[in-house]
């Protein structure tokens, strides 16, 4: 019987180990004093932050989701990385967490090199924004599974909080504020709607979109609120966040809110620009369903009492965030919407 090798396979592992060598670099960029192995072995060794007395760890993953059609489509990898740290931080974020560090799984048909690296130069760049480490993570080359020049992601992070300041929602109250922090478009969710309407719209991707090329406008990556938020953190007490992901803004603020408080939100209060708008003329969606699909606008709900509100807006202003006023807690009767938007 004839042997068959791993160049038969369509495998190519020179073409792997050339990738684990640009990427240790990229990785090294990103380490944090608690991580004592990176790159390199079977595992990763990271030390809980020693500032923390009663450290609580904070898990989360997530992946892209449809997006990856677009970044094929356009032939564009370097800022789905930055989603696909963001979709995951984010999340752990609003329980309070510093996120630690950061693993990625990266699965392809047959590795392309200049693709694989610029896809994890993104996620770099994410954890640097976020302030965590690329500790490791899974280059899976796959013949046969994947259309030629496709691949997905998938990532997990790791945070820590201190136990005593874990944000739950708990002591949320009628009359507290409910400020907005401005998203840098859809973000990772509702591209599937979105690649529909591309298609029967029939819109040049390329073509001018207020100042940008639509394609780049609809490949923004997610913005990471990490930093910002945790210095605010520090400043004052947060009472509650919601990352605006699947589900939109009135599928996810319920998410924080106890069962005896609403939000009422003003419309009016936020501008959710040119692409929602679009959106919702080229496919005729009810506002309702807006608020269900996409995050209209808002990428991350912050709940401060309202005495802390000015504060709280001043601050995250100072670290480059656009902030909106969108309404206030109210008492809720469990019969009603939590998310009330007028």
């Amino acid at each position: 019987m004839a042997s068959i090798s791993y160049k038969d396979a369509g495998v190519d592992i020179d073409a792997g180990d050339a990738l684990v060598e640009r990427i240790k670099p990229l990785a090294k960029a990103t380490l944090r004093p608690e991580v004592l192995t990176g790159i390199g072995g079977f595992g990763a060794v990271v030390e809980i932050a020693r500032k923390y007395k009663e450290p609580v760890l904070i898990s989360g993953t997530d992946g892209v989701g449809t997006k990856l059609k677009l970044a094929f489509q356009l032939n564009k990898h370097d800022t789905v990385g930055i989603d696909l740290v963001a979709m995951s931080v984010n999340d752990i974020l609003v329980q309070g967490a510093e996120p630690l560090f950061f693993l990625d799984y990266f699965a392809t048909g047959k590795l392309e090199l200049n693709t694989a690296e610029a896809v994890i130069r993104g996620i770099a760049e994410g954890c640097k924004q976020a302030g965590c480490a690329l500790i490791g993570g899974e280059t899976a080359e796959m013949p046969s599974m994947y259309p030629d020049g496709e691949y997905d992601l998938a990532g997990f992070a790791v945070g820590v909080a201190e136990k005593s300041r874990l944000i739950d929602g708990a002591t949320i109250q009628p009359g507290d504020t409910v400020l907005g922090l401005a998203s840098s478009g859809c973000h990772s969710n509702g591209y599937s709607l979105v690649r529909k309407l591309v298609e029967i719209s029939g819109v040049d991707l390329k073509a001018d979109f207020h100042g940008r090329p639509f394609g780049e406008v609809l490949m923004a990556p997610t913005r990471i609120y990490v930093k910002p938020m945790l210095s605010l953190m520090e400043t004052l007490p947060v009472k509650g966040m919601a990352h605006i992901t699947g589900g939109g803004l009135t599928g996810n603020i319920p998410r924080v809110l106890p069962d005896t408080c609403a939000v009422e939100l003003s419309r009016s209060n936020w501008n959710w620009g040119p692409l929602f708008d679009w959106l919702q003329t080229t496919a005729h969606i009810d506002p309702a369903e807006m608020y269900r699909t996409f995050n209209c606008g808002i990428g991350m709900v912050v709940i401060v009492a309202a005495d802390h509100a000015e504060t709280a807006t001043a601050h995250l202003q100072s670290a480059g965030e656009t902030v909106y006023r969108l309404g206030k807690v109210i008492a809720h009767d469990n019969l009603g919407d939590q998310v009330i938007i007028k």
